[in-house]
């Protein structure tokens, strides 16, 4: 027998493109009920703090750090808070109802793109995903046109389908927002 689960990584790096990005995986996990969720972060060291605690529902859009809603709210315009209060509390709501669908790991990587995108791609490989979804700015900075960024490099490089999410548009918002009302 195949093993029907579409397995789906989700690249949570901190920014607000992260977050635009695990919105998108919400909406696929609620309409896809064979879908399983692995959020991934990468990090320098595989040394540990006592006091870090890495539970995904506390960490899935940012790497684990206190004030992490705070910087994604300061980020947002003071119209759109409180729709991006209410896409997180929605979106936590869809992570928190399939938990069973939702996993968290964290990858060890020196900090380099290269190293990077080798050790995201290794991982999704090895570990029989589907497809990998991951939070963009774009190329907007000289040193983005020379050497590439993370997100891309992963999309030019990975065997396994990667799908880019730039910012949530406002159309994609108000229908999330008015979703289950």
């Amino acid at each position: 027998m195949k093993d029907s689960t579409f397995n789906v990584l989700l690249y949570s790096d901190g920014s607000h493109q992260a977050f635009s990005a695990a919105v998108y995986a919400a909406d696929l996990l609620k309409n896809m009920p064979n879908m399983h969720l692995t959020i991934v972060q990468v990090q320098e060291s595989d040394v540990v703090s006592p006091n870090d605690k890495y539970r995904w529902i506390d960490t899935w859009p940012v790497h684990p750090t206190a004030g992490w809603m705070e910087q994604i709210i300061n980020e947002t315009d003071t119209d759109n808070k409180k729709q991006y209060l209410e896409i997180l509390s929605k979106t936590n709501k869809v992570f928190t109802d399939r938990a069973k669908s939702v996993g968290h790991h964290i990858i060890y990587s020196n900090p380099s793109i290269s190293d990077t995108v080798d050790a995201l791609i290794d991982y999704a490989t090895v570990n029989s995903f589907k497809l990998i979804i991951m939070g963009t700015r774009g190329l907007t900075t000289l040193k983005g046109l020379i050497f590439g960024c993370l997100a891309h490099n992963v999309l030019n490089r990975s065997p396994i389908p990667v799908l880019l999410v730039k910012k949530l548009p406002q159309e994609f918002i108000d229908t999330y927002c008015l979703e289950n009302k």
